[in-house]
């Protein structure tokens, strides 16, 4: 760069600044970036002004390592102009190129753009980047521009018309062709009125010199229109108008029944956000008003009758009802709800009046988080698309020289230029990229809809392509197979008051377990100091002076207790019925002996049998006693069982078996799962669990019900097989269809109709998933 050039700036919102020393960090670190000249930090706006050619994920990494980050958002663009596999990445490449811009994602199926930008960062910007690449950005919907788009159809389907009567004519060896006149009139107009998206979408891949099947088209078409014109001009009676007008119409059909299934593959989304009612029933100094939903704030009381969906997510503080909960979980029965239930937006109260208290509204809800998880999995891309997208960079070129050798070589052979032009326009229109491009999108739109609507959501298309090859699931116990609801079934004593103490040591806790001991005690427990938690062991502490130690028969171990022979005894009895065994120990000596019996959930035993006809090996793990685990897996018809295990245990066996071969799906609920949820293949997160098992997870279940975890594969499985599916008819299709066109077997009319209907094709086979049905399910077994 010249010296008198001046060096380019970028503004950077950081945040996490709160002092003056703060400036001097931030400015440290961005000046150690290699490229930077030069830092100017202001707290006061919380910007700071780089200097220099260093790249932005440079910087956001230097900040990052600083304890610092930059203030991000989210922007969607619903993109136009997008007719190719090769779109995708040209778009993905203008966008990126807008300073402020950290991440692209291009969905071609859905036609949207997901940019992770800076804060400030303009929508401005980004449309003149999108306007220079050759696209646009769309206000409307794809239900606004269906009508627009049917009567340009109808319209290119009545000037068509005729020269589809007269090539069935000609195939009855009838002359049933329009004179010269006539045929000039109804291809004009279909070729540069109706046809005119295809020369603007061409002039813009030639903007930004590369090609698009909008290119191919317009080359085609005005190949044989011009000469068509040619002829008719020289008083030649064997014109070509059909080949351009009928391309032109088939191309249009094809491209309005691309956007009625594209439409139909978003339906997932478009579902959940029309569960939210417009409109609420608010009390307000005791009087029902009704307000619009959005004007609902935090702690407002909201009214809720029979037939009316949630409004917001809130609490239960009056009355009893039963909700329908399908459309958000796919859970088919109702659901009770009485005072301290949470409610969930676009729920439906089925019978009984409600009084709730609003917890969440916007976008914190349940349900605008379900919606967002859904557009992100949609929006995100498998690795199989990186090749695609390779292949699709050369695609037109090539098209473009095997068009050019196929006219070569008819001329060549002695034929005429005529019918040599003709056999070139046959190659250029057949070649379909956009089939390429829709192979994958659309497949997991339709995929990840499909379980959104069955209560599994699906972080992104990485999850399915490793949930297809998984060989083992290993579950957690206690919250997933079981209700993750203990009640203290026995209490072994061996002295008074210990339940007392046991209560106390566990006031506070959130574990199912301190629950279960603090409501057998149901009086106010004694405080605890000092307290410890020992994770996958237990707990301890001092209460009323006494040091005191709550846990797994390991903590009794290493607690060195002397062994009492009644209690062991019954620790026996208890771990024959399956039960969790807790020991109550205050310095070597053992008080108590406290048992738990937490009931198996009904779909257990089901989701075992579906998971092993399936051909996959089932495992448990579990931090509870060999004989209580044992028991659990004798009810469930499971022989391998690992009991015993603290949470690193329970990593390590699953990265043993991983390094064996296996590809492992972990499924939990708990804080203590997440460590194996991130070191498995895949996680799978029960939705009543943690938001730590939940974040450690590829698939999150809205329903804490085992069976859905076999649906889960089975639909991903299904998923990847129509990704593959798709994929190799999309490629199948041009590997025959172009030496089929090249070398004289297709006419321009056919061809353009085999293209028009590869692209819908590949987009009905994707929507078929819609059609899926969970195998096994409740729902199914209701039916």
């Amino acid at each position: 760069m010249d010296r008198h050039t001046p060096l380019p700036k970028i503004s950077l919102p950081v945040s996490g600044m709160s002092c003056a020393s703060c400036v001097g960090r931030v400015s440290h670190a961005l000046e150690a970036v290699p490229g930077v000249a030069g830092v100017q930090v202001n707290l006061a706006s919380e910007m700071a002004e780089v200097t220099g050619t260093a790249a932005l994920p440079a910087l956001d990494a230097a900040l990052r390592k600083a304890g610092y980050g930059l203030r991000e958002q989210v922007i969607e663009l619903q993109v136009t102009g997008m007719s190719c596999a090769s779109c995708t990445s040209r778009v993905e490449r203008a966008l990126a190129a807008v300073p402020g811009v950290l991440a692209v994602a291009v969905n071609l199926a859905s036609e949207r753009a997901t940019l992770q930008v800076l804060a400030g960062t303009t929508l401005e910007s980004l449309e003149v980047a999108l306007d220079r690449a050759g696209y646009g950005v769309s206000s409307g919907t794809a239900e606004a521009r269906f009508p627009r788009e049917a009567l340009e159809l109808a319209l290119a389907g009545l000037l068509a018309a005729p020269f589809l009567v007269g090539m069935l004519g000609m195939g009855l060896g009838q002359d049933w062709m329009p004179g010269g006149w006539w045929q000039l009139a109804l291809a004009t107009p279909l070729q540069f009125v109706l046809g005119a998206r295809f020369y603007r979408g061409a002039l813009g891949a030639l903007r930004a010199r590369t090609g698009n099947m909008d290119l191919l088209v317009a080359l085609g078409t005005s190949a044989a229109y011009a000469l068509s014109v040619w002829q008719w001009l020289g008083g030649h009676h064997h014109l070509y108008f059909e080949g351009s007008a009928l391309v032109i119409f088939f191309v249009l059909l094809g491209k309005h029944l691309e956007s009625r299934a594209k439409h139909a593959t978003a339906g997932a989304i478009r579902a959940l956000l029309d569960l939210k009612p417009r409109t609420a029933m608010r009390l307000d100094a005791g009087a029902e008003r009704e307000v619009p939903a959005a004007l609902l704030k935090l702690q407002d009381l909201v009214v809720i009758r029979p037939g009316e969906r949630v409004p917001a997510d809130g609490v239960v503080t009056e009355g009893e009802a039963g909700l329908d909960e399908s459309a958000l979980t796919g859970e088919s029965e109702a659901v009770a709800k009485s005072p301290g239930a949470a409610l969930s937006t676009g729920t439906v109260v089925l019978d009984g009046r409600l009084i709730m208290r609003v917890t969440a509204v916007g976008e914190e809800t349940v349900l605008a988080r379900v919606a967002a998880l859904v557009s992100a999995a949609q929006a995100s891309r498998a690795p199989i698309q990186k090749l695609v997208d390779r292949i699709s960079a050369i695609f037109v070129p090539v098209v473009i020289g095997i068009a050019l050798l196929s006219f070569l070589g008819w001329l060549s052979a002695g034929a005429g230029a005529e019918v040599a032009l003709m056999h070139a326009v046959a190659v250029l229109v057949i070649a379909c990229p956009c089939a390429l491009g829709l192979a994958t999108p659309a497949a997991i739109m339709a995929g990840t809809g499909a379980a959104a609507r069955a209560g599994i959501l699906v972080r992104d298309a990485e999850a399915i392509e490793r949930a297809a090859g998984i060989t083992l699931v290993a579950f957690d116990k206690t919250g997933t197979l079981t209700e993750g609801k203990p009640i203290l079934a026995a209490l072994h004593e061996s002295e008074p008051g210990a339940l007392r103490l046991a209560a106390g040591l566990q006031a506070g806790s959130e574990h199912p377990l301190a629950r279960a001991v603090l409501v057998a005690h149901g009086a106010p427990p004694p405080p605890v100091s000092a307290f410890r938690a020992l994770p996958g062991r237990g707990v301890e502490g001092e209460v009323e002076g006494r040091r005191l130690s709550l846990g797994s028969p390991r903590l009794l171990i290493e607690s060195g207790a002397a062994p009492n022979p009644v209690l062991t005894a019954a620790a026996v009895a208890e771990s024959a019925q399956g039960r969790t065994l807790a020991w109550l120990v205050e310095r070597g000596r053992v008080l108590a002996l406290l048992a738990f019996e937490d009931a198996v959930k009904p779909h257990s035993a089901q989701a075992v049998a579906t998971l092993k006809a399936m051909g996959l090996r089932v495992v448990v793990l579990s931090g509870d006693s060999p004989a209580a685990a044992g028991a659990l897996g004798a009810r469930l018809g499971l022989a391998e069982i690992e009991a015993g295990l603290l949470p690193a245990d329970k990593s390590a066996r699953i990265t043993a078996w991983r390094d064996a071969g296996e590809r492992v799906a972990m499924v939990g609920d708990g804080v203590n799962d997440a460590p194996a949820l991130a070191a498995a293949d895949l996680g799978i997160a029960m939705g009543t669990g943690t938001d730590a098992a939940i974040a450690a997870a590829g698939v999150t279940l809205l329903r804490g019900d085992p069976a859905l975890v076999p649906q889960a594969l089975e639909l991903m499985r299904r998923t990847r097989g129509k990704i593959r599916q798709n994929l190799f008819w999309a490629f199948a299709y041009n590997a025959a269809g172009l030496p089929l066109a090249a070398f004289g077997g297709l006419s321009p009319a056919l061809a353009g109709a085999a293209m028009a209907a590869s692209s819908v094709s590949v987009l009905g086979n994707a929507l078929l998933l819609a059609r899926w049905r969970p195998p096994g399910s409740a729902r199914e077994e209701a039916k």
